[in-house]
């Protein structure tokens, strides 16, 4: 999916980093063309900033996602999460991590977990990424605690995982 949305803007850079931005941030276009989080109109000077465009390829983006009916569909009912990832180091929360070979392999984000919890891990939060919409998605799980040496050695030894970090 991800690579068909960027395809109906391969020939505008500039147009893929705005497409881009509101996927990660969750962000909606509403009716008018405005960028949303939720009711908050986000001013499309500051989208612009923020990706180093002018206002200008903000609101041309925005017109042809309205005009789209399937971009339409996704960006009117996108809706960001609050993530507990940049907070884990103020709270005391420990973040593992995970990339693998083939995202769309089934269980993953199971067998990770089932681990954690066999070892007795209290897990505040799991994040997912789409391989839909991401090109290199990641497993982030927010754990209450440590994650010993050994249970990482062997998530670390699971056929479908490519890199493990712990911060």
């Amino acid at each position: 999916m991800f690579d068909e949305i960027m395809q109906k803007f391969e020939g505008s850079p500039s147009q893929q980093a705005v497409i881009r931005l509101l996927l990660e941030r969750g962000f909606s276009v509403n009716d008018e063309g405005r960028v949303v989080s939720g009711g908050i109109e986000i001013p499309n000077t500051q989208i612009a900033r923020e990706i180093d465009v002018d206002r200008r390829v903000v609101d041309s983006t925005t017109d042809a996602i309205l005009e789209d009916e399937q971009l339409r569909r996704i960006f009117q009912n996108i809706s960001s999460i609050p993530s507990l990832m940049d907070l884990a180091p103020v709270l005391d929360l420990s973040v593992l991590t995970v990339e693998v070979t083939d995202a769309d392999e089934p269980g993953i984000v199971a067998t990770v977990t089932g681990l954690l919890a066999d070892d007795g891990i209290s897990i505040r939060q799991t994040i997912s990424e789409d391989p839909e919409f991401t090109d290199d998605p990641r497993l982030y799980i927010i754990t209450d605690g440590d994650v010993p040496g050994d249970l990482l050695n062997e998530l670390k030894n699971l056929d479908f995982v490519r890199k493990i970090e712990l911060e």
